[in-house]
């Protein structure tokens, strides 16, 4: 019987080594790169089963740490890839689709399992990957803040029932970047607040995108930063969509539970992911490694594989037709 460490392992791997080949060698490379992280994983998604949870902890540090140290390799060939002069505007154009799909799904699940680790390196790598996103902040403010106050209206990254995507992602952007600055503030003084390297570690890499490849690299890291940001925050908005928690008499909002969450039982976008889509589990029990996390009985679940709902919530009027009355059943459920 395979090991479920192995189906993680070709799930991201498998990804990483067409990604950086599509960013080499451009052509059929980088249609393959796109099908399998689009269509691929539509079609796995059906015909795979699902895996039971896991404990091989050590095993899967060792993914984590070798998809963490990929990452910067794979930006820095797929800025290269935009930014020269080998490639052609469709081949440009569809290298850009497939890093950011790699980059917001596999580099982003990753480094949100990194930031909850509690041995240094790893924590600090995750935040790596995070800064050479431009969204370092994530690291403070998903881990003080989302975690605290998810559910409720304290949480920027909670969605609210009839709110669209785009108005939501502004919100979450700028309403987390300060929460999580106001959190670090109260654990230490401004010298040691890490959001100082947040940003100077965001500028030192534009500079190094820059030096090396010029305005088009720049432009490029840019553009490919911003695209896996959105990823993270449609991540975000789907699976917390109109979930929310009752305030007590006391003014205190009750436990976070299964109910708080969406999930996802599709097992192999969630191996992509390393377990991302059991969202209620992890919120749960947030330092669990990602292959024990589990689907909870009560858990909500979306209708779709979570990056078709990320798809289909980029147009609010058919995301509200179909969640809305989903929301509405759990709430009054």
């Amino acid at each position: 019987m395979t090991h479920p460490s192995t189906f993680f392992a070709i799930a991201t791997l498998l990804p990483s080594a067409i990604l950086g080949l599509a960013a080499v060698r451009g052509g059929l490379w980088i249609v393959l790169a796109v099908m399998l992280q689009t269509i691929g994983v539509g079609l796995l998604d059906r015909l795979v089963q699902r895996v039971s949870p896991s404990s091989a902890f050590s095993a899967d540090s060792a993914l984590s740490a070798t998809l963490g140290l990929l990452h910067f390799g794979l930006l820095a060939l797929a800025v290269q890839g935009l930014a020269g002069a080998g490639f052609g505007t469709a081949e440009k154009l569809g290298l850009f689709f497939a890093a950011g799909l790699y980059f917001g799904q596999i580099s982003n699940a990753n480094a949100h399992e990194l930031i909850h680790r509690t041995t240094r390196p790893m924590h600090l790598l995750g935040m790596w990957v995070y800064i050479s996103l431009l969204f370092g902040h994530h690291t403070s403010a998903h881990v003080l803040v989302h975690h605290r106050y998810v559910a409720t209206d304290a949480d920027p990254n909670t969605s609210r029932k009839g709110e669209g995507f785009y108005r939501y992602a502004l919100r979450a952007w700028t309403g987390s970047f300060k929460a999580g600055f106001r959190a670090e503030a109260v654990r230490r003084p401004l010298r040691r607040n890490p959001y100082l390297l947040y940003v100077g570690g965001a500028c030192l890499f534009i500079a190094i995108a820059f030096a090396f490849f010029g305005w088009a690299g720049a432009l490029g890291y840019l553009g490919l930063a911003g695209y896996a940001q959105m990823q993270l925050l449609m991540s975000d908005y789907v699976q917390h969509y109109g979930l929310v928690r009752r305030i007590t008499a006391q003014g205190k909002p009750v436990p976070v539970t299964a109910a708080h969450s969406w999930n996802s039982p599709h097992w192999y976008s969630s191996a992509m992911m390393l377990n991302a889509t059991r969202h209620s589990d992890h919120h749960a029990h947030p330092a669990r490694p990602y292959p024990a996390l589990t689907l909870p009985d009560d858990a909500p679940m979306l209708p779709k594989p979570l990056p078709l709902m990320a798809s289909i919530a980029l147009i609010p009027p058919l995301w509200r037709r179909i969640m809305d009355p989903q929301v509405e059943r759990i709430i009054h459920a």
